[in-house]
């Protein structure tokens, strides 16, 4: 992200002039991660990973032209459980909510 003093609010000129290549990348990066996995061999029974589908999900979420994108994603992508469990299914994270469709 750009380091650059710059007084809040932005105009929007000002935001894209600041932003826009950085976030070009990132979306020639995402577009090149979803190539990829468009060209991986499909799993066996054809289910669709939850991972995938929640980054679908988001996606959608990015283009609604609803506010708060930032947050809707980050819940979308976060367990919403509130209960602990007993012990870790295993080390690290996967990114995703595997409960099942979008948190409430």
């Amino acid at each position: 992200m750009s380091k650059s003093k710059t007084s809040f609010p932005l105009k929007r000129s000002e935001a894209i002039e600041l932003y826009f290549m950085e976030h070009r990348a990132k979306l020639i990066d995402l577009a090149a991660f979803l190539d990829r996995i468009d060209r991986a061999a499909a799993e066996p029974g054809g289910r669709e990973d939850f991972r995938m589908t929640a980054f679908r999900e988001a996606l959608e979420i990015l283009s609604d032209g609803k506010p708060h994108r930032a947050r809707r994603v980050l819940e979308l992508l976060s367990d919403p459980t509130t209960e602990p469990i007993p012990k870790a299914p295993m080390k690290g994270a996967l990114g995703a909510y595997s409960g099942g469709g979008k948190p409430s």
